[in-house]
């Protein structure tokens, strides 16, 4: 609608000049309340204790959380890739409903036999993590989480997440969260999954997804010094973030004011809107001697 078109719609309305309240409702219209990230997440409402399977690994490793037993004192930065891809590789593919199948099929003493097997391809996948072959180690984790068990879940966590650190340090990603989340998923006490998967969030710039994870950690061990870290830098972050998003909303919101207002000779300018410190939300109050923009 030209402008002369909307002037002489608006004229033709019952009073000729909106009311206060309805400029006032289209200036408003859309502002929603924007604040800082919440650090809480539903997972935080699950009590956990630490995992007590964090033996039997790699000493050495590319980043500060990318193996089980590795100390937490250091930090090396881990350069993300532009990984676009969800898909998981054709390798990387756990058939439960097979493992299922078999462990119904199976002995005890298979079970156990499949698990020692199991066991053997973690250690062979570690030492080839070790020397810095990623893709072999992922593909040992894979070839032990399709023999190991559905019921020894806690084991079953520890492959997922190290076959995470082995993707994170091929800048796999999106895989790597993954395989983090199956591996909280199967065992909720796992602090050092929710330390990878915080690291995986912070590399894909998912702010407050890992915000929510440090303070997962946080629940257990209020003194871990990474997370106490992490947290206090992503909680600014994600203030700052949220600051600009709102400061460019409202300069849109203001342009789209103008726009409305102009045909009365009115502007944005005749309006100030005060933030409630205690609500986040706005109010307008009408200033009719401002002068237009």
């Amino acid at each position: 609608m030209s402008e002369s078109n909307r002037r002489k719609s608006l004229e033709e309305s019952k009073s000729g000049i909106p009311s206060n309240e309805d400029i006032v409702d289209e200036l408003v219209k859309g502002i929603g309340n924007i604040s800082a990230g919440n650090p809480e997440s539903d997972q935080n409402n699950e009590q956990y204790k630490k995992s007590p399977v964090n033996d039997d690994v790699p000493e050495a490793s590319n980043d500060l959380n990318s193996f089980e037993n590795i100390g937490d004192d250091g930090k090396t930065e881990v350069t993300a890739r532009d990984d676009e891809s969800d898909e998981e590789f054709p390798d990387d593919v756990i058939d439960e409903d097979k493992l299922k199948k078999l462990d119904e099929d199976s002995t005890e003493d298979e079970r156990k036999s499949r698990k020692a097997e199991a066991e053997k391809l973690k250690v062979y996948g570690n030492e080839q993590f070790k020397t810095g072959e990623f893709e072999e180690a992922a593909s040992s984790y894979t070839k032990a989480l399709n023999v190991c068990p559905l019921a020894s879940s806690q084991f079953r966590s520890v492959l997922y997440a190290n076959r995470a650190a082995a993707r994170m340090s091929q800048d796999l990603n999106k895989q790597a969260i993954k395989d983090c989340s199956k591996a909280i998923e199967l065992d909720q006490s796992y602090v050092r999954a929710y330390l990878r998967r915080a690291k995986l969030y912070e590399n894909t710039d998912k702010l407050d997804e890992a915000l929510a994870d440090y303070n997962k950690v946080l629940e257990t061990d209020p003194l871990h010094r990474e997370a106490i870290l992490a947290s206090k830098k992503l909680t600014e972050s994600i203030n700052e973030r949220n600051e600009k998003l709102k400061t460019e909303m409202m300069g849109k919101l203001k342009d789209l004011g103008n726009m409305i207002l102009r045909p009365f000779g009115l502007s944005t300018n005749n309006f100030q809107m005060v933030q409630d410190p205690n609500t986040g939300g706005y109010s307008v109050n009408f200033n009719q001697n401002a002068s237009p923009s």
